[in-house]
């Protein structure tokens, strides 16, 4: 039996990115707010000093960070023919837990999707024609435009500090940037990091072959920066511990080195931590939420009521949640209805070795958003026409520090262990780098989420399924940017390359991006979404589903950025609209 609790304004469930930006905003508007975290609390002087933050063993290997599986985890299938099975270790994804989420241990990549990312359908039916998106490609516009996010990016970005060189300003392409990203209205505010030498020779090399090479927008710092809330950040230190890792010296944007130190400090807002949500509660006519049940570490049930809920765990967590609640129809891949669960999408990663030997590239000199890259060969950038597939994503170096136990680049033919092997490490750990492709995947009715009939959790509540698998589509755009990958490898002059196109089936064992979107998506027509473009619930309207699950589709960037700018949006509207009449904001 749960034990009811006083009531409040709002009720944030996950305390991440989303979670703290949620709280932030709506105590500023004066407002009551209890966030709960399912994870414990963590701090950067606690949990990530400099002394031991640095730890490979402890942080990329032992999962120190991330979700505990025995605990919670999901199901995986790549189709429907097979039987899903709980994934019991970490491997292709890695999401996190505790207080910041997996803001904790992102890498710092902070892009802005392009305008075509955002209304994808109606930009490849202008430009291609409606045949050109196959019958079982689910692809839906966002349902917002790039001008509506664009001041909503820029307050992210100097909530965090970014480094970068702006490539669109004001209309304007400016030298050195990206010329393909959309109009900012003012330029980043700090100025980008500064390269090593293995993305210089990218860059130069690129920039033979005609591309356009830039520096990676990057939430780790080129320099000392106070944010618009007087919050202080340093200066990276290109240690090469960051992706999978904490920040001991408050370089790395994060929850807690850019929000944490004023909002805990508000008297109108209250964080519980290891309290897991079971279960949103609505009223007798089920269009609204009224509470949300949560047991904390003792194994207590309470539930705690409140006028407003916003979802803010992780993606695949918001649609576990919504499914275990009966909220919006689930999705059924047979006969194409239903909402929750529609769209799962993930991203599509291959890479090319370049070896050389007559340069020193020292790739332990690093950070998790450092290096150059190129957008040619983004989103619809380049012609498809003939290419036989859509999308795209891009591709560069990125020099985030080559960790002992994880880096060993050997050339094609090497033994995989023994002697040999050995040489091989030693001979080519200095003098080898990788270009990485990060490419979109479109969604396709076969791949969605849903809750599993056999396995459950410690509470005794389904699994969450995964089924998913890449289609031709994606398969075909791999090879195409990997292709030019090893285009500008070989300009950059090796001794040798080896391509990795990782052609297949998904799989869920090597790691690739923890960037899961999907399942609770944002759109135009309740009919097809979870969500309006305000990220509120079609059923329920005083319940916001925060985060990347709005996704319509994954699109080749890094999703931070505009999971922050859509969170930024929504609250504007909350803060405009709905605080002042309570109710639907879009009307079906």
């Amino acid at each position: 039996m749960s034990e009811k609790l006083p009531s409040v304004d709002v009720l944030v469930v996950g305390f991440g990115w989303t979670g703290a930006i949620v709280a932030q905003e709506l105590t500023e508007a004066g407002l009551n707010v209890l966030a709960l975290e399912r994870g414990r609390w963590r701090d950067t002087p606690t949990d990530f000093a400099p002394t031991f933050a640095q730890d490979e063993l402890r942080y990329m290997w032992r999962h120190a960070l991330f979700e505990n599986l025995a605990h919670n985890t999901l199901t995986i299938r790549n189709n429907t023919s097979q039987t899903a099975l709980p994934m019991r270790v970490m491997g292709s994804f890695l999401p996190g837990t505790g207080v910041g989420g997996s803001g904790v241990h992102w890498n710092g990549q902070t892009w802005r999707f392009l305008p075509s990312d955002l209304e994808v359908r109606g930009h490849i039916t202008r430009r291609y024609g409606a045949k050109a998106i196959p019958a079982d490609m689910t692809i839906q516009d966002f349902g917002v435009t790039y001008d509506d996010l664009e001041p909503h990016y820029d307050r992210f970005e100097y909530l965090c500090g970014t480094s970068g060189t702006a490539g669109n300003l004001n209309g304007q392409i400016q030298s050195g940037g990206n010329p393909f990203e959309g109009v900012r209205k003012r330029a980043y505010p700090t100025p980008a990091m500064r390269q090593a030498y293995a993305p210089t020779l990218f860059a130069e090399a690129a920039a033979k072959l005609g591309y356009h090479p830039f520096p990676q927008p990057s939430s780790n710092l080129s320099e000392a920066y106070t944010n618009p809330l007087g919050v202080q950040l340093g200066p990276c230190t290109y240690c090469g511990f960051c992706e999978k890792f904490g920040c001991g010296n408050y370089s790395k944007a994060s929850a807690q080195t850019t929000i944490l130190p004023v909002l805990m400090r508000k008297p109108n807002f209250t964080l519980r931590t290891e309290a897991e949500a079971l279960k949103i509660n609505r009223d007798s006519t089920g269009t609204r939420a009224v509470s949300v049940t949560y047991v904390d570490a003792q194994g207590r049930e309470f539930e705690q009521p409140a006028d407003l809920i916003f979802l803010g765990t992780y993606a695949l967590n918001n649609v576990r949640l919504l499914l275990l609640s009966g909220i919006g129809t689930p999705y059924d891949p047979q006969t194409g209805q239903g909402v929750v669960g529609r769209n799962y999408a993930y991203q599509r990663t291959s890479f090319v070795n370049a070896f050389f030997d007559d340069k020193i590239l020292n790739p332990f000199i690093g950070a998790g958003a450092h290096g150059m890259h190129i957008d040619d060969f983004n989103g619809d950038n380049f012609d498809h026409g003939g290419l036989g597939f859509l999308g795209g994503g891009y591709l560069g170096v990125l020099q985030t520090g080559a960790r002992p136990i994880e880096t060993h680049p050997v050339p094609e033919g090497t033994p995989t262990w023994g002697g040999a092997w050995k040489k091989a490490v030693a001979a080519n750990y200095l003098k080898t780098t990788t270009i990485s492709t990060h490419g979109g995947v479109m969604s396709h009715r076969g791949n969605y989420l849903d809750l599993d009939p056999t396995y459950r959790d410690v509470y005794g509540r389904p699994l969450l399924r995964m089924t998913f698998d890449y289609t031709d589509n994606e398969q075909k755009m791999a090879h195409y940017i990997t292709d030019r990958a090893a285009d500008v490898a070989r300009a950059m002059g090796p001794r040798e390359i080896k391509v990795v196109y990782r052609d297949g089936s998904w799989d869920v064992v090597p790691y690739q991006t923890t960037h899961n979107t999907g399942g609770a998506i944002m759109g135009a027509d309740p009919k097809t979404s979870v969500v309006n473009r305000y990220l509120q619930s079609w059923d329920v309207s005083n319940l916001f589903v925060m985060g990347a699950s709005a996704f319509p589709q994954n699109p080749g960037y890094n999703p931070t950025g505009t999971v922050a700018a859509l969170a930024y949006w929504s609250l504007k509207a909350v803060r405009e609209q709905y605080l002042k009449s309570p109710g639907p904001l879009v009307h079906a």
